[in-house]
């Protein structure tokens, strides 16, 4: 399927049990700031902020809801009983981060939701979406069943969408998402060339995508070969915090924007249409790509077909990055714009712009099967920052998770929230 089509970016809305709990080995940010105080609040209202900007930049935007927090059913799993205050003690006092696991809002970064192919580059001419199974940390891995859950309803025609259950959770299909996937083409509704990126681990920090994993998705796909490239991402890059190939690259349409280190071998893309703007490491470091999240910044194509950078405040504050991002937009590349947003509780854990956002190219077919509740309007954007007005907290630390009012107030707000977007009964609380 070809023709008109543009790209949707669904972004995760900050859970309420939003938190700084540092189980993320090899994220440096998230490591960082371990048992510091967060402000849910603030994180939520942030994430709106920035889906409210591209959506008046001419983005069309749609909004993922949280998962259940704490996620009690997983403590069940695992031996612990009794009511919901004594699941929480006992965890707690057997292992404190595994409390602060089944309370993690890490669903937040959608980016690592699912892998996405559009229906230009698949066989059968659907969108065809794989939620990662996230094995790499418990945290995640708790994500995937609700993941599924979520697109299925909100993607919900199967003359126009393929629904895949996640890889087998096995070390050998470790599988982290669209962080490690980018698709180049000339126009979003032609037939494009998919990257996969897979890795090795490096002597600090292992890799969490593997190559089994992404061949897999390719065939679930209906890929054909000649469009997909599997590139291993760079040890070293891995090595200096780079857990997900999006911290180093980033890409748009014809444009592909990247570190120097993040690959470990030249990339086999050899196509004069193609832009490829590979960043040297004497003009920025592994470390600052990395402090700064510069390629973690969204690259989209705005209505009047130029390109903008959508990148963190912390790129804008470092003297070296800034101005290299003021050089590539003088320059002759279809980068033209560049926008500094404020997502400081979610870049604390890890995550920039790119993290909290998922990728779905539509033709306008297809965007009119989309469940009309999620997408971002002014009404829809008036009623959540409301929502999170209502029901968030201000302050939360490690001790808070202990407040079995938590529990309460966070299955509160994702109860009047599944009615807001008119998604139905999606959470297990709900069903039971």
């Amino acid at each position: 399927m070809s023709g008109r089509a543009v790209e949707m970016n669904f972004d995760g809305l900050v859970g309420p049990t939003h938190n700084y709990a540092g189980l993320s080995f090899g994220n440096l940010a998230s490591a960082r700031h371990a048992r510091s105080v967060s402000n849910p609040k603030q994180a939520a209202l942030e994430g709106l902020a920035k889906m409210k900007f591209l959506a008046d930049l001419g983005i069309p935007q749609g909004v993922l809801p949280p998962h259940e927090r704490p996620d009690l059913n997983a403590l069940r799993r695992i031996g612990f009983h009794g009511d919901d205050a004594k699941l929480v003690q006992d965890a707690a006092c057997h292992d404190s981060s595994l409390l602060a696991s089944v309370y993690s809002a890490s669903a937040m970064w959608a980016a690592n939701a699912a892998t996405v192919s559009p229906s230009a580059d698949t066989v059968d001419g659907r969108v065809h979406f794989t939620p990662a199974n996230l094995i790499s940390q418990f945290h995640r891995s708790l994500e995937a069943r609700q993941t599924s859950r979520i697109l299925r309803a909100i993607f919900l025609r199967e003359k126009h969408f393929a629904h895949h259950d996640p890889l087998p959770a096995a070390a050998r299909f470790g599988d982290e998402g669209a962080a490690n996937h980018t698709r180049l083409c000339a126009e979003f509704g032609q037939r494009g060339i998919e990257l996969f990126v897979y890795g090795v681990t490096g002597l600090r920090f292992p890799a969490r995508q593997t190559l089994a994993a992404s061949q897999a998705i390719a065939r679930l796909h209906q890929l054909e070969p000649k469009q997909t490239r599997f590139i291993q991402q760079s040890p070293k890059a891995i090595d200096a915090g780079a857990f997900h190939n999006d911290v180093v690259a980033v890409g748009n349409r014809n444009v592909l924007l990247y570190h120097e280190a993040a690959y470990e071998n030249a990339l086999d893309l050899a196509d004069k249409d193609l832009h490829l703007i590979s960043v040297s490491a004497n003009r920025i470091s592994l470390q600052d790509a990395v402090e700064t999240y510069l390629f973690n910044s969204q690259l989209i194509t705005l209505p009047d077909g130029s390109m903008s950078l959508i990148a963190p405040i912390e790129c804008a504050e470092r003297e070296n990055v800034r101005a290299f991002v003021d050089e590539l937009i003088a320059g002759s590349s279809p980068i033209k714009s560049a926008h500094y947003l404020d997502v400081r509780q979610s870049m604390h854990n890890g995550g920039g712009p790119a993290c909290l956002r998922l990728r779905v190219v539509l033709t306008d077919e297809e965007r009119a099967r989309v469940h009309s509740g999620v997408v971002l309007d002014e009404s829809l954007y008036v009623n959540l920052v409301g929502w999170v007005k209502r029901h968030y907290r201000e302050r939360l630390e490690a001790v808070d998770l202990l407040d079995p009012k938590l529990i309460d107030e966070s299955r509160a707000a994702l109860d009047e929230l599944s009615q807001i977007l008119r998604l139905g009964s999606i959470y297990d609380f709900q069903r039971a």
